[in-house]
């Protein structure tokens, strides 16, 4: 054992006994070993010892509580407390409870507002930043003005023009795309032409332009080779060969 360590199991029943008077309640060894020993140092077998000889010698009192011993201050050297005591006590009790409640209230608003105020910007941030709104303002500013001195403007009635032109020829594109009629299928027109004269009757026909989706699958059905292959032999150029979209209505 350690010089420190000796000295404090030396010193442990004096410890022991005060704590036990000032706290004036129930603990078994192991509550009072967790509970003292980072303060003064002492080990499990030292505080054993040491209420064991404190209960031999009559300056507390120990109790089996299960397989348990509790150990607490002998009662008889407190003062009898009367029953206007117990309630005066009591009513001090709920007294601080109350002011405890209202300061850990307190606490927590302080500390919302401390986060606040730690998240908020600080003057020489704010000014600066102050300042590169006011640049920006100056450039949007500048910018608005030389738009309206410009002569180029777009009138309403032209406006409305470009967006009816578009609907119309978007309009056509989506009809295009879904056209499916076709006179003959790839079998029979197989049959009478063969694959090359069909194919020439497909261009003659005018659908090497159109995105016949529909239309294509239909006559693959049948087609011997691949549907890339079929649209470069007719001529057909899909939307995807120009990385287009067909705009929503």
């Amino acid at each position: 054992m350690s010089k420190g360590r000796a000295e404090a199991a030396a010193g442990a029943p004096g410890i022991l006994l005060r704590y036990l008077q000032e706290q004036n309640r129930p603990y078994s060894a192991q509550d009072v070993f967790g509970n003292l020993q980072r303060e003064h140092g002492l080990g499990k077998a030292a505080v054993v010892k040491a209420l064991e000889q404190l209960a031999q010698q009559g300056k507390i009192k120990e109790k089996m509580y299960g397989k348990q011993k509790i150990y607490f201050a002998d009662q008889d050297q407190f003062a009898t407390v009367s029953d206007a005591d117990l309630q005066g006590l009591d009513a001090k009790i709920v007294a601080l409870t109350a002011k405890v409640q209202s300061l850990q209230q307190s606490c927590r608003h302080m500390e919302a507002e401390l986060k606040e105020l730690t998240s908020a910007l600080t003057t020489p941030e704010m000014q600066k930043e102050i300042q590169e709104l006011k640049k920006e303002c100056a450039a949007y500013r500048e910018r608005l003005k030389n738009i309206k001195a410009a002569s180029n403007h777009v009138t309403p009635e032209e406006k409305e023009q470009v967006y009816r032109e578009r609907q119309k020829y978007c309009k056509e594109w989506r009809k295009r795309k879904r056209m499916v009629s076709i006179t003959a299928t790839r079998e029979t027109a197989a049959q009478q032409h063969g694959p090359a004269r069909w194919c020439s009757h497909l261009k003659r026909s005018g659908f090497v332009s159109c995105q016949a989706t529909e239309l294509s699958d239909a006559i693959l059905e049948g087609y011997p080779k691949s549907k890339k292959q079929f649209f470069e032999e007719v001529g057909i150029e899909t939307d995807e060969d120009y990385n287009v979209k067909l705009p929503d209505p």
